[in-house]
């Protein structure tokens, strides 16, 4: 069978392929002879009735192919026929051997004449069945195709358009056949086309199909960009030849839009809960607007920067203004100064340009780059320095030839007060700020506001407590007789510098010096100020010269006192309880008097850990000082312990914090601190060093303080040392043993002042004191006197009246010198005064106002 095409010159005649619409329908034919049988027999009539032609010819197709009560009615339509009339009918055929109808055929007959004249019949049979599922299927594809709510095109091989249905015309105009010839060029912008013509291209020689294929486009004479879900499947003839390729197109621009806002929600969400994770992790103001843009660049912009006041980077009291009040941020035509302090960029590394930011020497108003770190104010009518004074994010276009598309600038307010800006660009490409962005841009800025304005109220109260705590902290390296001092003060953190741990090194008479360390547990303000109510009252008690029990007793029950009580409203379950503390204050403290004419150390402690002594050329060892209850406790003595230590030795006071962490036992660091102080002879400073770096300082768990101090007795020639008979002449003894003394040591400028201030104390140990009189001269850094006897009565100075002959000689003793005192000893007590020594200028002689106040 052939088929007609149409080329330039006519029509042609071509073959037809396997598969044609004959094929399908089952269409047949065979001829009857004048005699009224089958004459020729079609190859398929052979395929419709399952009859070969050697079966069929010669046969009587009535009596063959018709039921036995059609056969009459079969014979008088073949007279006819065979008369010259032609008949067209459905006729029910069996097949041979069986009486039952096999089907019903549709028969078309037309007369024919042989080559002698004879009348013959051409008959043209078609499946019935056939003919109705045709029916059918063009019926449910044009229902299909033609009532489609969605655009359907019908690609041929050749990727142009052959047909299209009404939905399709509707989106893009003209009726369905104008579609014809087309391409999807026609359609869309050249990148989709391509990317639809590929498509149709791979499902047309692969046969798989595509889903889902995501286009964007718009419709003719339409702006909006619309999105189109399509698929592709290949289309096949009836012998399965691929004939084209179905196209059905969705409208999904709804769902897409959708998808976007719900995508964009989700992002939105990430990204505050990724800024509460990651904005405020440290109280510095820097690292905070850091963090902001760490989160917003660049999930949420391409472009940011961040501006603080700079009174509030300066640590100015005054808040930087109330949101709303001009005259609290404005200064002059502009705003108040800013630095900035923070820039991120996805798309480029310099700083953000803007046309209202210039720096102080500029001379422009021109779009310059804000370095960051640089300080500069905004014009006063610019958005951002409105937006500053409004305290409302406002949304500035870019211009043209910038890289910019669009800025939010959003104002950072916390509790109503603005501590600064942040600028939020997206560059041209990407796609534009929305509604929902500017609550976003406003919550991240509040955020980050917050946090800012929490660590500047952290590092205003930080700097003040430690300031407290510095000023508790003996400044620089400490002086003391007979002894070379080294200290070291470590916080756990940055972030809890301050806290409770401290060390003292007093002055005591005699040249004597109080070693002090303590740790009130706990950290932060709380304990800094716990420490410091308890290092006035050891140095007031220090003053006192009590033993070293004696001062850890007063300290315990001033750290008993420091609790304040919460109240005498108590809960029933509690009320024979009494009033509970709100706080209560423990500390652990060793406390040392060292004596650098004996050399002798007395130790007291209250739960601190034992101080560490090094001797020459011996292992660091623990002294074994009964260790005692913390301070706060109450409720048990406590014992001291005298040493007696070598020249040359060293002794180390410390904290917890130097030998105990999380990441090894105390034992194990007690160890290696000892083995840290293997080599005392060196220098002390490089020692605590050595300490320092050989041990595990940096945990950040608790604080550090270390107190070293290498022993340097006063030689025996700094120190005169006489006992005298209790007895009148022993006041010019003394006069003559200290004014020989003072000639060998070269101060004769002092001998006329000592020799008067001994002789008052021999005459009162005389006159008011018991037992034997001890004169001792102490020359270090200061000339100390000491008088000794067994008296308990403690001097006590006074103001003499005027008819008095007496009582005059403490008043002397304090005009004289340069401090004065007394202190019990265990035998009695110690009545001692101090000069300077002569810088070469001789002392300064008492004024005659002076003289006379004492009368």
């Amino acid at each position: 069978m052939s088929e007609i095409s149409e080329t330039a010159s006519g029509f042609v005649w071509q073959s037809s392929p396997p598969g044609s619409i004959y094929d399908y329908i089952r269409v047949a034919s065979f001829s009857i002879g004048p005699d009224g049988l089958v004459e020729q027999w079609s190859r398929r009539a052979v395929d419709l009735f399952g009859v070969t032609a050697e079966e069929a010819r010669g046969k009587d197709p009535v009596e063959a192919f018709m039921p036995a009560d059609l056969r009459e009615r079969g014979h008088r339509r073949v007279k006819e026929i065979l008369d010259g009339k032609e008949w067209t009918g459905l006729v029910p055929f069996r097949m041979p051997g069986e009486e039952q109808p096999h089907g019903i055929a549709e028969m078309y007959v037309m007369p024919s004449e042989t080559e002698t004249g004879e009348r013959a019949a051409l008959c043209i049979v078609v499946d019935v069945r056939a003919l109705r599922r045709i029916e059918t299927d063009l019926a449910a594809s044009q229902a299909i195709f033609g009532q489609s709510p969605f655009g359907f095109l019908l690609f041929g091989t050749d990727l142009t358009v052959k047909r299209a249905n009404q939905r399709f015309a509707t989106v893009f105009g003209g009726s369905a056949d104008d579609h014809r010839g087309r391409t999807v060029h026609d359609y869309l912008a050249r990148s989709e086309a391509d990317r639809m013509t590929a498509a149709l291209r791979r499902v047309l020689e692969t046969g798989e199909s595509v889903t889902d294929l995501q286009i964007v486009g718009a419709a003719p004479g339409a702006r909006d960009r619309r999105h189109w879900s399509i698929n592709l499947y290949r289309v096949h003839s009836g012998s399965g030849r691929p004939i084209g390729v179905a196209g059905l197109g969705i409208d999904v621009t709804r769902r897409h839009n959708a998808a976007r806002e719900a995508a964009s929600a989700r992002r939105n969400l990430a990204l505050l809960n990724e800024a509460g994770a990651r904005i405020g992790n440290s109280l510095d103001l820097e690292a905070t607007a850091r963090e902001l843009l760490d989160v917003a660049v660049p999930g949420f912009c391409d472009l940011a920067s961040v501006d603080l006041y700079q009174g509030l980077l300066t640590g100015d009291e005054a808040p930087p203004g109330r949101w709303g009040c001009s005259h609290d941020v404005g200064y002059g035509a502009g705003s108040a100064e800013l630095r900035r302090v923070a820039f991120a960029s996805a798309v480029a590394d310099t700083p953000l340009r803007t046309d209202e930011g210039h720096g102080p020497d500029s001379g422009c108003c021109g779009p310059v780059p804000i370095e960051v770190g640089a300080v500069h104010r905004y014009p006063f009518n610019s958005p951002c320095a409105g937006a500053l004074r409004t305290g409302r994010i406002r949304t500035v276009p870019g211009a043209d030839g910038e890289l910019v598309q669009s800025t939010l600038i959003v104002p950072m307010v916390a509790h109503d007060t603005v501590v600064g800006l942040v600028q939020f660009s997206r560059a041209k490409g990407s796609e534009p700020f929305g509604e929902r962005d500017r609550a976003l841009a406003v919550e991240l800025a509040a955020r980050a506001a917050v946090c800012i304005d929490n660590a500047r109220l952290y590092r205003r109260e930080h700097e003040r407590a430690l300031i407290l705590q510095r000023s508790l902290l003996p400044p620089g390296d400490p002086e003391a007789a007979g002894l070379d001092i080294a200290c070291r003060y470590l916080p756990g953190t940055t972030a809890t510098e301050v806290g409770g741990d401290w060390f003292d090194v007093i002055e005591l008479p005699g040249h004597r010096t109080a070693l002090v360390i303590g740790d009130v547990m706990g950290r932060g303000l709380r304990a800094a100020v716990a420490m410091g109510e308890l290092r006035t009252a050891v140095r007031t008690l220090a003053q006192l010269d009590l033993e070293p029990a004696e001062v850890l007793s007063h300290l315990d029950e001033i750290a008993r006192g420091l609790g304040a009580p919460i109240g005498t409203q108590q809960s029933r379950t509690h009320k024979s309880r009494g009033p509970e503390l709100s706080e209560v204050y423990l500390a652990t403290c060793v406390y040392a008097v060292y004596d650098p004419v004996t050399r002798r150390c007395t130790f007291a402690n209250a739960g601190h850990l034992p101080p560490v002594l090094v001797e020459p050329g011996e292992e660091a060892l623990l002294l074994d000082v009964p260790p005692g209850m913390p301070l706060g406790v109450g409720g048990e003595p406590f014992e001291e312990v005298e040493v007696e230590l070598p020249e040359g030795a060293l002794l180390a006071l410390y904290t917890d914090g130097l030998v105990e962490s999380r990441d090894h036992p105390l034992d194990e660091g007690l160890s290696a601190f000892r083995r840290a102080l293997t080599d005392p002879a060196r220098p002390l400073e490089d020692v605590c060093d050595r300490v320092l770096t050989s041990l595990d300082t940096g945990h950040g768990e608790d604080d550090i303080a270390l107190l070293m101090a290498r022993i340097q007795g006063l030689p025996s020639e700094a120190v005169g040392d006489w006992r005298l008979p209790r007895e009148p002449r022993s006041v010019g003894r003394a006069r003559e043993l200290a004014r020989t003394q003072l000639k060998a040591w070269d101060l004769e400028p002092l001998v006329d002042t000592v020799e008067l201030l001994v002789s008052e104390l021999v005459t009162n140990a005389l006159r008011y004191g018991e037992g034997e009189i001890r004169l001792r001269l102490l020359r270090d850094r200061t000339l100390v006197c000491e008088v000794w006897d067994a008296g308990l009565v403690q001097p006590r100075r006074r103001r003499a009246r005027d008819t008095d002959e007496g009582g005059r000689g403490l008043q002397l003793v304090g005009l004289l010198s340069s401090s004065w005192g007394s202190r019990r000893t265990p035998r009695g007590k110690t009545v001692w005064f101090e000069l300077a020594l002569p810088d070469g200028e001789g002392t300064a002689e008492p004024t005659v106002e002076q003289l006379l106040s004492m009368f």
